[in-house]
């Protein structure tokens, strides 16, 4: 399966994204998203972690006003 970064806030994300066999890296800083064939981040902050520019070719997927089985179909559907 793919690994997924997830921010930390989203803990009911992360659990149901292991639950489908995905490898889950919490994101901490913009390093961890280096390997990261996708990432999920709460919308709470508009350049996560202080990242301004984007460091990463794969989807990022803002969970802001989702629930954790709609954010999973999306990370399935972007990976698909």
């Amino acid at each position: 399966m793919a690994r997924i970064g997830v921010e930390g806030t989203l803990s009911d994300v992360k659990d149901a994204l292991m639950e489908m066999g995905h490898e889950v890296v919490d994101l901490r800083s913009e390093a961890d998203t280096a390997q990261c064939d996708c990432c999920v981040i709460s919308g709470q902050d508009k350049d996560v972690m202080g990242i301004a520019n984007a460091s990463m070719a794969g989807p990022v997927i803002n969970a802001g006003g989702q629930n954790a089985e709609d954010v999973c179909q999306m990370v399935n559907n972007k990976l698909s």
